[in-house]
């Protein structure tokens, strides 16, 4: 659909439609598509529509994502649409949302989580099921330092290049003939809403590797001063991924990670009982950890706390991060960032 701004005369002489945004690609549409029928279902009565626009990390598939910088590539776009009313949610994939939202923008519901791992897929025609497998020398492909920075420390002998591109042109790459690739890591909720669930050889879990906050979620951003589409995210909450995924994102905040810093998480909520009042409490487990690029330094630690509503979990994820910090991964991160700064500068450099 185009996106012209909704007049007041509009607004006035018809029903409002409730219009979803996300990215252009085959799985931001299906994600999409499965909020829209979430909300059709909860809202029999109500008009909802899509809208769809490329952002600046799907017009650039050529840089390497540790150079390109934070999240905000994937959102951008779509957060200027929704501050001009010209859509009223933004349907993410959870991990590429930047953990401090634009002013006027907050996070509406964070739906039920499909499984958060990576996973590892082999070149069609060879043998091998698990990393252990593969040869010393293979190429495994992944844009993620997280997954080339902990994966090195348990597979030395293993070669780590970029690879971008949706699902479908990775796949491609991976599977040509001529291509270096022996494995990809991608992740596996991606893969299972696009219907490519066969083709995972193995899933990563940890301590082999630990997944990226808010891995395997949909959320919806809206605009804070709209409290209908509010009322509308409300039915689609899940509480225990809410609780999960706001944990791992206060802990990213404070560590002031993006896209290309090297952190991982996982989490998990047990213990759930219902108190006289009605509210839930639930023991939260979440562990974290930070490792050098090159592999050679790891912080890990792990926290666990009863907790029953968002802001509590938000304070566990908060401290975990400051555990982290205190014990080693505030060096790691430094160094991090005057790395990236030396390695942009260079390819600015070589652009003149």
């Amino acid at each position: 659909m185009t996106n012209t701004p909704r007049t007041t005369d509009d607004a006035e002489s018809k029903p409002r439609t409730f219009v979803l945004a996300s990215r252009a690609s085959k799985l931001a549409q299906i994600q999409t598509n499965i909020v829209l029928d979430a909300l059709r279902a909860a809202f029999p009565s109500l008009s909802f529509d899509t809208s769809f626009m490329s952002t600046e990390g799907d017009k650039n598939q050529s840089q390497a994502l540790y150079l390109l910088g934070g999240k905000a590539l994937w959102t951008k776009e779509l957060e200027i649409a929704l501050k001009e009313k010209t859509v009223d949610m933004l349907v993410h994939s959870l991990k590429d949302v930047p953990t401090v939202l634009p002013d006027g923008c907050e996070i509406g519901a964070i739906l039920e989580r499909e499984d958060p791992v990576d996973s590892l897929v082999v070149k069609q025609g060879l043998p091998y099921k698990k990393l252990e497998d593969l040869p010393a020398g293979s190429v495994v492909g992944t844009s993620s330092v997280r997954r080339v920075a902990q994966l090195r420390r348990a597979f030395p002998g293993l070669q780590f290049m970029d690879v971008r591109g949706n699902l479908n042109t990775r796949l491609a790459k991976l599977d040509a003939a001529d291509g270096p690739f022996t494995a990809l890591i991608l992740a596996k909720a991606g893969l299972v809403r696009l219907g490519l669930g066969d083709r995972i050889t193995d899933d990563l879990h940890a301590p082999v590797l630990y997944h990226a906050v808010s891995q395997g979620a949909l959320a919806l951003e809206i605009r804070t001063d709209d409290s209908q589409i509010r009322g509308l995210c409300e039915a689609l909450i899940h509480r225990e991924t809410q609780l999960r995924c706001l944990a791992e994102r206060a802990m990213l905040r404070k560590l002031e990670g993006g896209c290309s810093v090297p952190v991982g998480v996982t989490t998990s909520l047990t213990h759930e009982e219902s108190r006289p009042d009605g509210l839930k409490r639930s023991l939260l487990h979440i562990t974290g950890c930070v490792t050098s690029i090159d592999g050679s330094l790891h912080v890990q630690e792990a926290l666990a706390e009863t907790v029953q509503n968002p802001e509590e979990a938000e304070q566990l994820g908060t401290r975990l991060a400051t555990l982290l910090i205190d014990n080693g991964a505030g060096g790691i991160l430094e160094d991090i960032s005057r790395d990236r700064e030396k390695r942009a500068n260079e390819a600015k450099e070589k652009e003149r």
